[in-house]
């Protein structure tokens, strides 16, 4: 495929602006070929109201047909063959192993979303039927379902180059609800992105559907993003990435005269309490584990374990030794960019700020460009609640264990927390009973308790939640991962006393879509 560094507004490629950029091999430091247009406020404003044209169309088209474009654009992913593969490792110094693994589930999430678009209960249908000789006054009938909000902007994340980009998830899951979305590449991965667009664009082609259903463009400038966020047409946004830049997008879409959801995960340090059964029992593979899932992906993963808690005793003393030995034996890792390797630094120099930190090992330094070495902190109990700050995430292979001086003082830690995308337990049978306060304040703190695993790596499906309380999320009632995503983009709506041929097709008496309703609160498909 011939990248031509242009924006694509629905079919049509553009590059109207002045500005380009070029992506960068992390791993040498080179610029790599092509010349990407900075998208220019105008031709977001094509992109959105081209959305916004093809939304009643798009909206309307049967479960079938849409179904169908999703498993289309899997199929065109997979045309690109090794070259997007290639691409992608040159833009992110990702191995092929994980990019054709993450390839897979970025398909496998089209094709999720597009059974579940089949199946058709996700519209949550409920019928009311009227009841004329009620007393004291008659019941109307009501009908309500979900649908679509309209056109979506979405932002590409700059650690799963394709499973969280530009055909990811958010996008999967607008498309599925029947929203056009108007995505804004990642600019370390410009090619890989106008490789995925020209698959989408290819399936929507092939597949039949409006112009203007999918639309991407380029930038490194806040000014691209900002201009799908505030454009009036733009209904909800779906983020993936840091704080600041999501919190930024959020307030920007709060102080917008026509205020729009943000669905922002934007990473947590994610804490493993590590209980005192599991720590006497299996010290030694607990240890491997963490370190296993400290190092995975450079660190470079929203789920990577930052946070390790830890009562004080000699077996957790052996555990952090062990835990630091084989750090001291880890070759150092290539980041996803200068800018994300000077963040990690910078973070672990903060770390290092805080008195009663200290280091307990590191990995081996390496000379290559934007190499980082794993890290292994700890800190007492008394010095985290102390002190505001430890708790933040630090992106990349580094973890701080927190040791208390028993169990009040580690239920202590778990209450200052605030909103993470995970935390897990290890622990025994008998250690949940005596620590079963700890789930259930953690309940109140997470999006995803884990018991006896490690939280990197998320398991597409039916019943994943990957989101989280306040600041890991702007949206805690939401998923961005699983079939529950799509209930970001919809909304209820109700009709009330409508003649069968003007409803839609989930709402009507005979149930042309054999879907499972709630009628007078029985849950029925007849």
């Amino acid at each position: 495929m011939i990248l031509t560094g242009q924006n694509f507004i629905g079919s049509e490629r553009t590059g109207m602006g002045r500005n380009t950029f070029r992506a960068v091999n992390p791993a040498t430091g080179d610029l790599l070929p092509i010349s990407f247009y900075e998208a220019t406020e105008a031709e977001v404003g094509s992109a959105v109201l081209k959305a916004e044209a093809a939304f009643q169309e798009y909206k309307e088209q049967s479960s079938e047909d849409r179904a169908l474009f999703l498993e289309a654009i899997g199929d065109e992913l997979w045309a690109l063959g090794d070259e997007l593969i290639e691409r992608c490792m040159s833009e992110t110094a990702l191995p092929a192993a994980r990019l054709n693994g993450e390839r897979m589930r970025t398909t496998n999430q089209l094709k999720m979303f597009a059974s579940l678009v089949r199946e058709g209960s996700w519209v949550d249908a409920r019928i009311d039927t009227a009841i004329p000789d009620r007393q004291p006054l008659p019941r109307p009938d009501i009908r309500q379902m979900q649908v679509p909000l309209g056109p979506v902007g979405i932002f590409g994340a700059s650690n799963f180059p394709l499973a969280f980009s530009v055909a990811g998830g958010d996008t999967a899951s607008a498309l599925a609800a029947g929203c056009p979305v108007v995505v804004k590449a990642h600019p370390l991965h410009p090619g890989t992105s106008e490789m995925v667009a020209q698959a989408i664009v290819s399936a929507a082609n092939k597949t039949g559907m409006p112009d203007g259903v999918f639309s991407l463009v380029q930038g490194t400038s806040v000014e691209v993003g900002m201009a799908i966020v505030l454009h009036p047409r733009i209904t909800a946004v779906g983020f993936t990435g840091s704080f600041r830049g999501g919190k930024a997008l959020f307030d920007a879409a709060n102080q917008r005269n026509t205020p729009i959801p943000v669905f922002a995960e934007m990473g947590s340090s994610n804490p493993i309490f590590l209980l005192p059964g599991a720590v006497s029992a299996r010290g030694e593979g607990l240890a491997s584990g963490l370190v296993g899932s400290l190092n995975m992906g450079v660190g470079q993963f929203c789920t990577n374990p930052g946070l390790v808690i830890a009562n004080e005793s000699t077996e957790t003393s052996q555990l952090l030794e062990a835990m630091g030995d084989l750090v001291s034996k880890t070759a150092s890792g290539t980041m996803l960019s200068e800018g994300i390797k000077d963040n990690y630094e910078a973070g672990v120099n903060r770390l290092t700020s805080f008195p009663g930190v200290e280091i307990v090992s590191e990995g081996i330094s390496g000379q290559g460009k934007n190499q980082v070495p794993s890290k292994i902190f700890k800190t007492k109990a008394t010095d985290f609640l102390g002190q505001s700050g430890l708790e933040e995430e630090v992106f990349g292979p580094s973890t701080l264990s927190v040791i208390a001086e028993g169990k009040d003082q580690m239920l202590e830690v778990a209450r200052k927390m605030q909103g993470h995308l995970t935390a897990t337990i290890h622990g025994t049978d008998a250690d949940l009973e005596e620590y079963k306060d700890l789930i259930h304040i953690l309940e109140r703190k997470v999006g995803r308790l884990l018991f006896n695993g490690y939280p990197t790596g998320v398991e597409v499906g039916q019943a994943m939640v990957h989101g989280g309380p306040y600041p890991a999320t702007t949206a805690p009632q939401s998923t961005s991962v699983g079939t529950g995503a799509i209930k970001r983009f919809v909304r209820p709506v109700c009709y009330q006393d409508f003649p069968q041929a003007s409803l839609p097709l989930a709402l009507r008496d005979h149930n042309p879509l054999n879907i499972w309703r709630l009628i007078n609160g029985e849950l029925k498909k007849k």
